[in-house]
């Protein structure tokens, strides 16, 4: 009988979805989605959400490194890494938004680069109907870490489940992990899709009467339930 010092607490040892937030970190950078450590994961883990660490390269972090905090913003268990100096906006997404389960932040090139010039990327493909509504929206400029910035992006976030991040880069948000990572994809080619256009000429914009009919026809296709 395993004695009472013996238990461990709910997803201390849950190793395979550890090593899931590492494999989507490993391929986030091996396809060009993001540079380095500048990107975090985080997950839903019943009432704990886990999060890359700060500052751990990718290929040398290990399913102990992840970090497990209360989404209820109580104190972390001790004796873990320092979280991603992001981890205010990845727990308030979670909190907000409860048909949610992974987050993933990223600076990608072009998402960033309209980041840059706070550019909301409008109905200019109908892919843009990925993302919950006929755009993609900006959240306003904060000071990472801020709380200010946990704000500005649960506002954008809102009735939409990626958003670009002013002066900064993108996140995306979905009901499991290779969705969010499959939006951060799509964000990423839409952005460069819409970028490209806008250096070539007038960029059509798709009428809110074709954007209605799309977002219909992709209510099927799974991404309404993380709104």
């Amino acid at each position: 009988m395993t004695g009472a010092s013996e238990v461990k607490p709910p997803y201390q040892d849950c190793t395979g979805l550890r090593q899931t937030v590492i494999d989507a970190c490993l391929e986030m950078n091996a396809t060009g989605i993001n540079q380095g450590t500048s990107g975090n994961i985080s997950v839903r883990a019943g009432d704990h959400m886990l999060i890359t660490p700060s500052g751990v390269p990718y290929e040398k972090m290990t399913p102990a490194d992840l970090v497990r905090m209360p989404l209820d913003g109580s104190a972390s268990p001790e004796g873990q890494l320092k979280p991603s100096t992001e981890w205010p906006f990845h727990m308030a997404i979670l909190q907000a938004k409860r048909a949610v389960n992974a987050v993933v932040h990223a600076h990608p090139v072009y998402c960033s680069a309209l980041a840059m010039n706070r550019q909301t990327i409008p109905a200019c493909h109908y892919m843009v109907a990925a993302f919950g509504g006929s755009d993609v929206p900006v959240a306003d400029y904060a000071l990472f870490g801020s709380r200010q910035l946990s704000e500005n992006i649960t506002r954008a976030l809102h009735n939409r489940s990626a958003c670009l991040m002013a002066n900064h880069g993108a996140v995306a948000t979905g009901e499991s992990l290779p969705r969010a990572l499959w939006r951060m994809t799509e964000l990423e080619t839409l952005a460069k899709g819409y970028a490209t256009s806008l250096t070539l000429g007038k960029t059509h914009i798709l009428t809110e009467d074709e954007m209605a009919a799309v977002i219909a026809a992709f209510a099927d296709y799974g991404l309404k339930d993380s709104r």
